[in-house]
Order: C-alpha cells, then structure tokens, then sequence
C-alpha cells in the first residue's frame, strides 16, 4: 500500500473512531456520565487545547492520519484523568449545563452553531495544509473565543469557569504554532 493511501486508510479509520465515541456518549448515556465525571478533572480542560499542536502540525505535514489522530485524541482527553476527588461548584455548574445541553432538544439553531465544530476543524487544517499561519492563528483565536463567548452567554457565571483554562490553552497554542510555524518555515 502506497504512502498516501495508508494516511487515508489510518485518518479514515480515526475519523470513523471519533464519530463512534460522540455517537455512543450521545446514545448510551451512562457512558456519557462516565465520561463526564472524569471531564470533572480540569486537567483534561488544560490538556485538550493542546492538542490542537498536533493536528496543525500534521495538516502542515499534509498527513490526514495525524490530523484524524490528533481530533480522536483531543475528544477522548475528556476521560482520561481519574475522577477527582472534590471538584469547585463552578466547574459542577458548567458541566451539568453542557450535560443538559448535549442532551436537550436539538433544533436547527443548535444543529448549526454544532456545525461550526467541523468547520473550524477544516479551516484550521486548511490553513495549515496551505501553510498560512496567520490564517491558523485567526482560526486558532475564533475558536476558543467563541467557545469561551458560548459558555458565559449560555451558562452564566459557570461559563466563566472555562476562561483561565482556554485563555491559557490559547496563548500557549498561538505562541508555540508561530514558533513551530517559523522553525519548519527554515528547514
């Protein structure tokens, strides 16, 4: 098997590994509260961001696999930490309103603002893949802004449980894609 149809096989089958794990945390619900008592555990909200590293390092590379490997990775962070012992109110809050949104009536608004998940995805790899890191940055930026905007609009005060992990995911994320960005742009 060639090389570039290999990294179609491996990204396909952790494309099709990745909507199996939403697809099963959204219909079988005690895995979904599984999932979420270890979600509890903010370390999982520190590492997650990171992973966006890997998938603009691969769409750079031009390798489907990392990048599918990368977003599986980053979607099953969620669980990868013990449940903690004691977890603050605010984060309590936060995820039991995120729990009963996933779960709530999905109407076509919700449908679309969901849509906006791939499609971020697609321009970040896109980005990458063209070798524009200041479109990537930009992307980089309108992703955890509107992930950070949506969770205060919508959860209130809990909502701003999120902003220390995301504002510090995205300067960490922004300062080591330019500075990867301008190390590869050299070789």
């Amino acid at each position: 098997m060639k090389g570039r149809n290999k990294d179609f096989l491996v990204g396909g089958i952790f494309l099709i590994l990745t909507i199996t794990f939403i697809i099963i945390s959204m219909t079988h619900k005690p895995f979904f509260d599984w999932v979420f008592e270890r979600h509890h555990n903010q370390w999982s909200w520190y590492l997650r961001p990171l992973f966006l590293l890997p998938f603009c390092y691969f769409a750079y590379k031009k390798s489907f696999a990392g990048m599918m490997i990368s977003i599986f990775a980053l979607f099953t962070s969620m669980f990868w930490f013990p449940k903690p012992e004691i977890a603050s109110e605010s984060v309590m809050d936060f995820l039991e309103f995120e729990k009963a949104y996933l779960y709530g009536e999905w109407n076509m608004s919700k449908q679309l603002l969901t849509l906006t998940i791939p499609i971020s995805f697609i321009a970040l790899g896109l980005a990458f893949w063209k070798r524009s890191v200041t479109i990537g940055i930009a992307v980089v930026v309108l992703m955890a802004t509107g992930k950070m905007v949506w969770s205060i609009q919508n959860a209130g005060e809990s909502g701003k449980s999120i902003l220390i992990p995301a504002i510090l995911g995205l300067l960490i994320c922004c300062g080591l894609i330019f500075y990867g960005f301008k190390r590869l742009e050299k070789k």
